[in-house]
């Protein structure tokens, strides 16, 4: 027999899909948005109609018109039915920058949805440089600003003696640094200090030693191409060793945190940042965990898998990554603080 339905439940359920659908095709608007100006011309000229804002930024009023009511259904935008003007709030104006970024690596992640599905049966996986380019440029714009507002401000200050050593003049390793957008918080930061970003994918170390010329600090901090285990380092080694938002995703985690182990210095510190995470599966049963266990399928898993790795994920738990360090053969381990969005940890010898 049929099971008797709930009709709250159903129309919940229903109700629920119906706004991920719209989710969905926003974010492609929400990117069009931002490639095109359209968010910067909302917020320089005020209340707009279609066709003024189409008019300031040499766009189609037929196709503005549309993007202007999905940003106000997503409740981006707000709406005056007096006037038919749209307005950006400022402080949505204020945080449209730092949440773009979301948007572009989602966008450029599930272009590989295809492929992922055909690793669901086979047990394999897609490695980063695999994937569109969207993934790289959104990666860096969808992180960046959290290192921005902590790594200088709160995270290197709950580490044991670490910005003593950086404000001194301290060799620092910035291992799987993508774009190099930590690796210059550091540099910019800490002038006294010389510091290196390691990464295995060539494009984004051509973007950042681009980033580096551009920031006018190519005197003094330098990328190379080079894997997680098999980088160089001076002959007293690395006085600090950063892993941000990555070694959940290598193939090897333990042999990447074994060679961090040999490049440290005896007095050495590594920093591990990585994304916040329950202990226990429920844990993650909220927004934030809906977001990183969709990352993780799509991005980070699969990479591990890619090249037979033991797939951490993006909700490794505390207890996994201690074991990861200490197989390893770091005696210490700790976690030295934490935000909404991240794990800070601290591994010595």
């Amino acid at each position: 027999m049929a099971p008797t339905l709930d009709e709250a439940k159903l129309n919940g359920f229903i109700g629920r899909a119906v706004a991920d659908w719209g989710a969905l095709g926003s974010a492609a608007l929400v990117r069009i948005g931002d490639r095109l100006g359209l968010y910067d011309a909302l917020a320089e000229a005020g209340p707009v109609t279609s066709a003024e804002l189409a008019a300031r930024t040499g766009t189609v009023e037929r196709y503005v018109r549309e993007w202007l009511l999905n940003q106000a259904a997503s409740e981006t935008l707000s709406y005056d039915p007096a006037s038919g003007r749209y307005s950006l709030p400022p402080e949505h104006a204020a945080a449209l920058p730092n949440l773009v970024g979301g948007y572009e690596l989602f966008l450029g992640a599930i272009r590989a949805e295809k492929r992922i599905a055909d690793h669901f049966r086979t047990g394999g996986g897609l490695h980063w440089g695999e994937h569109d380019p969207d993934l790289f440029e959104g990666t860096e714009r969808f992180f960046r600003p959290g290192y921005e507002q902590n790594i200088v401000q709160s995270w290197l200050p709950a580490l044991e003696g670490v910005v003593a050593k950086l404000e001194a003049g301290a060799s620092v390793a910035d291992v799987g640094c993508g774009h190099g957008a930590s690796t210059l918080i550091l540099a910019q930061a800490y002038p006294r200090s010389q510091i290196v970003g390691y990464d295995n994918h060539p494009a984004s170390i051509e973007r950042a030693c681009e980033a580096a010329s551009a920031a006018g600090l190519a005197d003094r901090v330098r990328f190379e191409v080079a894997g997680a285990s098999t980088y160089p380092a001076p002959v007293t080694g690395y006085d600090l060793i950063t892993f941000f938002d990555c070694l959940h995703d290598m193939d090897d985690p333990v042999g990447a945190s074994r060679r961090a182990r040999e490049a440290l210095a005896p007095d050495g510190t590594v920093m591990l940042v990585e994304p916040m995470a329950g202990a226990a599966a429920q844990e993650n049963f909220n927004p934030l965990g809906r977001v990183f266990s969709a990352a993780s399928v799509l991005v980070c898993t699969s990479n591990s898998l890619a090249g037979d790795g033991p797939a951490l994920g993006t909700l490794a738990t505390d207890a996994q990554l201690s074991d990861v360090l200490a197989t390893a053969g770091f005696t210490r381990f700790r976690r030295a603080t934490e935000t909404p969005f991240n794990r800070i940890f601290e591994a010595r010898l």
